[in-house]
Parts: C-alpha cells; structure tokens; sequence
C-alpha cells in the first residue's frame, strides 16, 4: 500500500466521512468517534475525496437499512495524521490515523457540514454532493 501523508495527496480542502446516524449522534455527544467495526479492524478512519463518495456509496452502502449522513471534514485539522494511502496502485483514499499513526478517534471539530444521505430510484444524493 502506498502512502502519502497530509491533505495535500488528493488536493481537496475537504474530506468526507460516511456514517450511520448512531455513530454522528455519538460524535456530537461524546466529542470524537473511533468509527465502525471496519474502521477499528483497520487501524483508521475512513475518508474519501469529494469525487469519490457515490461510488464509496454504491460500493459498499447499496443495500444498508442503516441512516446515512455525510460529514464534510476539515483536512487540514487532520494534520499529518491524514494520509492518502494507494488501495489498488490506482486510487488513493484519504485515511486518518491520528498522530504518529496511533489510531486516533476523529474529533467533532473537524466537521464543517452535515447532511442526510437519502437513496432514492437506486441513487444516492445529498445537498453535500452537489
């Protein structure tokens, strides 16, 4: 897996962060969240670019009966604990392991936006798509 640090790898401003309502609840009452169980197998926060979010989505969301938000992030409150990581030699996706590579738990006030993701005719959308 090819790695590089800081928010500069995928030159976007913003992350995004796919979520259940429970774990967006979570992270406004205890302040930072640790993720889902993928996350904590993975040792990190899973993120993807602006551009990378519908197919995140129809990749691994299809068929949930979970509430979905997308949380609009602040890379650079990330630091150097944001690191775009090569997943296939082709794509890299913004992953957040926190400082030194300690598995971090995100913290709310990175989070610029919120916003319901709602699946309709087999398409997903919220107002933070576009």
């Amino acid at each position: 897996m090819e790695a590089s640090g800081g928010a500069g790898g995928g030159g976007e401003k913003f992350v995004y962060r796919i979520c259940t309502a429970t774990e967006w609840e979570d992270l406004q009452k205890d302040g930072f969240t640790h993720g889902g169980e993928l996350d904590k197998s993975s040792g990190f926060i899973h993120l993807s670019d602006h551009n990378q979010v519908l197919s995140t989505l129809n990749n691994f969301f299809r068929n949930t009966k979970l509430d979905l938000l997308l949380l609009q992030i602040d890379a650079g409150k990330l630091g150097d604990g944001l690191v775009y990581e090569s997943i296939d030699g082709i794509n890299s996706f913004p992953h957040f392991y926190g400082p030194a590579r300690s598995f971090s738990p995100l913290p709310l006030d990175v989070v610029i936006k919120s916003d319901k993701i709602v699946e309709s005719d087999g398409q997903f959308g919220c107002a933070l798509l576009g």
